[in-house]
């Protein structure tokens, strides 16, 4: 019986490993590697940061839900994928031979790109649960001896809506504790304008969140390029249009939680004809690698190209609902596959978010989500906040359970109140 071997079990990983059990079954044998027992939500992860969620109720324990499923699971991670020989080097000096290979590992978080950055450092980061925790520590020091805060990303980031949320979430909970008129708070953004989202916007994302930060009195620098980082000083050069420098900015703070680069993780960094120079795997339209045709890929590992030349490098986001649409692809190829077809789908790489502020927040849908599109809409008021409660709680559910659903379709539906948006 052939072996698909899922690499990840982050957001796309895990419910790639549902939908496909469901679309091979009987057919293939399934397994997941992964470098962790535990899958954790991580949109939540800025509700950890300023102490609204524990990190155990974002938690799902793995291994029996997958035995449930009747999917293999082994937490030992890997070490390096060799595709031209169909198997990986795990991390116990064991390999697996495969003869499919859907790759969802996520990123490595490239802190070390900049001196002084990151969580081993002197900045903190909501990237991971963990990291989340530690920065909840370092939010509680600031809250009980008030300094300034930055937020924001560092240049070649390629996930802002988390940074956005905090910011909202810290000028919330600051004014909750009565001490936010002494907490100045700066947004950095390799951005070329807020609202930018390495998207080149979504509907009126500039303006609705250009608004809020006024409201909450959150200044911004745009354009921005982080040199380095001091123990309480962020260097930071803003950038103009032709690519000079015409400003320099040292900012003082207590906290900083700034978006790092993405690239590609170890295991698959620099493998000849499976990724790009970042690391990122290469995909077509079917989500199969060009060079290596029994290897698919989703998620953030995938290379995507910017939206267009910035004077700062801008990364694209990788969405839930993009990812969704790159596991449903993938299912369905590899069912493809097994009968004895060539692959026919492709993803719809849509875009959904829900950027929770604590007392209001900020949506968008975009289809596709890389522009042109025929679908640009967002809105904002306080029932984001309550949608991204229910989507929680959703969405953990059914992961719990081991069930595959289109989880940001669903709620693309109900957000725009529309009833039909899948692409045709």
């Amino acid at each position: 019986m052939p072996r698909i071997v899922v690499l990840g079990a982050g957001l796309g990983g895990t419910i790639a490993a549902y939908e496909i059990a469901g679309a091979v079954k009987g057919r293939a044998e399934l397994m997941v590697v992964s470098n962790s027992e535990d899958y954790w939500f991580v949109p939540s992860n800025p509700w950890v940061a300023v102490g609204w969620r524990e990190p155990e109720a974002i938690r799902v324990h793995l291994p029996p839900v997958m035995k449930k499923r009747g999917i293999g699971f082994t937490a030992v991670g890997a070490k390096r994928v060799h595709p031209a020989e169909n198997r990986l080097e795990l991390n116990d000096g064991t390999d697996l031979s495969y003869d499919y290979l859907v790759i969802a590992t996520g990123p490595d978080l490239a802190f070390d790109e900049i001196p002084g950055f990151g969580p081993e450092h002197h900045t903190v980061s909501i990237c991971e649960t963990r990291h989340a925790v530690a920065g909840a520590d370092v939010f509680e020091r600031l809250a009980a001896d008030p300094k300034p805060i930055v937020v924001g990303a560092a240049q070649g980031a390629s996930c802002f809506g988390p940074a956005y949320e905090f910011a909202m979430l810290l000028d919330t909970e600051l004014k909750r504790r009565k001490v936010r008129d002494r907490v100045p708070i700066t947004f950095v953004t390799p951005e070329p304008y807020i609202g930018h989202l390495g998207l080149d916007g979504v509907g009126d994302t500039k303006g609705m969140l250009e608004s809020e930060m006024r409201e909450r009195h959150i200044k911004w620098i745009t354009s921005a390029r982080i040199t380095s980082v001091d123990p309480d000083i962020l260097h930071v050069e803003e950038v103009g249009e032709a690519g000079e420098v015409r400003k320099t900015h040292d900012l003082p703070f207590g906290m900083a939680m700034l978006m790092p680069p993405f690239r590609g993780v170890p295991a698959v960094f620099g493998v000849e004809g499976l990724t790009n120079p970042r690391g990122f795997v290469l995909v077509d339209k079917h989500q199969r690698n060009p060079t290596f045709r029994n290897v698919f890929a989703l998620g953030v590992c995938v290379a995507i190209p910017p939206t267009g030349p910035t004077p700062v490098p801008v990364g694209v986001p990788k969405t839930g609902f993009m990812i969704e649409s790159m596991v449903t692809a993938i299912a369905n190829n590899l069912s493809d596959l097994l009968d004895g077809r060539e692959p026919s789908f492709e993803a719809t790489w849509n875009a959904i978010c829900l950027a929770d502020f604590g007392d209001g927040g900020v949506a968008f849908v975009a289809q596709p989500q890389i522009p042109p599109r025929n679908t640009n809409w967002s809105s904002s008021g306080k029932w984001v906040h309550v949608a991204k409660i229910a989507f929680e709680k959703y969405f953990l559910m059914k992961v719990r359970k081991g069930e595959s659903e289109p989880f940001y379709e669903k709620l693309a539906l109900h957000v725009m109140g529309v009833k039909k948006l899948r692409a045709r």
